[in-house]
């Protein structure tokens, strides 16, 4: 069967009766079965999507598809979907099944998606390298003895590795962004509230934001506007408007890259080599290039984990092991039932978060820096609004290295939490960003270039990607 990257072919394709959802949703299962060694699915829906599909060939044959008809997709296991198991990669949630599905899957599956499975990932989505999973690591296809990012590694790979089309990830820090970049394909981070949170299983509130991961573009766009829309259900959800198809692109546009990625000691010499020949390129097409230092550059990472850990301490409270989920045999009072089911259910980074996040939220040391951190938090959102005021897009690396060795970096945290340098900026500010391929290095390892806008503009990051897709794909050629 052809290897589709595209929505449109499959869509073209099923009308004119070159292939059927039947017979797609046997192609990726076949593909997740040879590639099981990846460990990208943890749970495969077969039986369920096989159904499905022959549900919706019979509305192509009557003109009643929805507009995602032939589009196969995965979520991460961060995503409830009603009657299933949803775990956050943790055996604190040993055994639960969702009685709900969230509600931009929902959307999904009213316009014809088929839902081929439930994805690996960093455990409650704490992580850089899909290491951190009770399900054990998630392998690159490019090399598997690499890692393919985090914590949506899995979403990631399946869409690499041609599991299913599209892949439905979070996140909170880079989570959806940086596996992009780390295994060569389109992994887009919408505006905070753009896109209920209901049904998605917390680690920060304030910052988790549902994703997509695809090889096109279009495809990324299309999906998110259906995800896309105010819920009841969660109260932080937008009105915002849709995401217009035929973006208007301006004749030049005013671009800003950051100065530190063309000189950082922690970005490697292949990606800076790439990026700087591409701003080179947009400076000879007219475009206004401008290199910009961001003021708060430095207190991105720590603003980020201060205000995620202490989210994360008060989200995570609620596994218990009392309610649901695992619960410790080895304990005599209700302290010890709280103490082991936690220490047994939680993994290492998990534990690490939560202890980090109630330090800080403790009496002693709240202002010190929880406070101050949400102070940060307000000046790094007004900065970068101001820059993007003054420049309709900003550019950096994805990630300051390609994807690192399996076991590389997890006896140093601080190394892993690097890994999200230039992905955070718009976590912290609730802005839009995308990662789209950029190149590779010696070793063949791909490495993404990142896109910011304003909020809710998503409209320029689509029509800037395209633009570039174009642009990147004629230097290849």
């Amino acid at each position: 069967m052809t290897a589709y990257r595209q929505l449109d072919e499959i869509q073209q394709d099923l009308v004119n009766k070159k292939v059927s959802c039947v017979q797609l949703v046997q192609h990726y299962l076949s593909k997740i079965k040879e590639k099981a060694h990846l460990n990208a699915f943890i749970e495969v829906y077969s039986v369920e999507a096989l159904k499905q599909a022959e549900s919706i060939d019979q509305k192509i044959k009557e003109n009643k598809a929805g507009q995602l008809a032939g589009l196969i997709f995965g979520i991460k296991d961060l995503l409830c979907f009603e009657g299933h198991t949803v775990s956050g990669a943790s055996k604190i949630l040993e055994g639960f099944q969702s009685p709900i599905t969230a509600t931009a899957i929902q959307q999904l599956l009213a316009e014809d998606a088929v839902l081929i499975g439930r994805q690996n990932c960093d455990e409650f989505g704490m992580g850089s390298s899909n290491e951190n999973s009770c399900y054990g690591p998630v392998l690159n296809d490019a090399d598997t003895e690499y890692v393919p990012g985090g914590s949506s590694g899995g979403s990631a790979v399946a869409v690499q590795a041609g599991l299913c089309l599209a892949s439905i990830g979070t996140d909170t820090g880079g989570s959806v962004r940086q596996p992009a970049s780390f295994c060569g394909i389109v992994g887009m981070k919408p505006t905070y509230s753009r896109i209920s949170r209901w049904g998605l299983l917390a680690y920060a509130s304030s910052f988790d934001t549902i994703g997509v991961l695809t090889h096109d573009i279009k495809d990324a766009q299309k999906i998110i506007n259906i995800m896309s829309g105010q819920d009841p259900k969660d109260a932080t959800s937008a009105q915002a408007p849709a995401i217009k198809t035929e973006q208007e692109q301006p004749e030049k546009y005013r671009v800003a890259y950051l100065a530190n990625a063309l000189s950082g000691d922690g970005v490697s010499k292949s990606i800076q080599s790439r990026f700087k020949q591409l701003i080179d390129t947009l400076g000879a097409q007219n475009h206004q290039v401008d290199g910009i230092q961001f003021d708060y550059e430095e207190y991105l990472l720590p603003t980020y984990y201060i205000l995620t850990t202490a989210e994360a301490s008060t989200n995570l409270s609620r596994y218990d092991g009392v309610h649901y989920g695992k619960r410790s045999a080895e304990a005599s009072d209700m302290e010890s039932l709280y103490k082991n089911s936690r220490t047994e259910g939680f993994g290492p980074e998990v534990r690490r978060r939560i202890m980090l996040g109630t330090y800080v939220l403790s009496a002693d040391y709240h202002d010190a820096y929880f406070k101050k951190a949400q102070q940060l938090r307000r000046l790094i959102k007004e900065e970068t609004e101001q820059l993007l005021a003054t420049y309709d897009v900003i550019l950096s690396p994805t990630s300051p290295t390609t994807a690192f060795r399996l076991g590389e970096h997890q006896k140093n945290p601080l190394e892993m939490y690097m890994a999200d340098v230039f992905t955070v900026q718009a976590s912290v500010a609730g802005i839009p960003a995308i990662s789209i391929p950029l190149g590779r290095d010696k070793k063949e390892m791909p490495f993404g270039l990142q896109i910011m806008a304003d909020a809710f503009r998503e409209d320029k990051i689509f029509a800037f990607s395209n633009y570039l897709r174009t642009l990147i794909d004629q230097e290849i050629a």
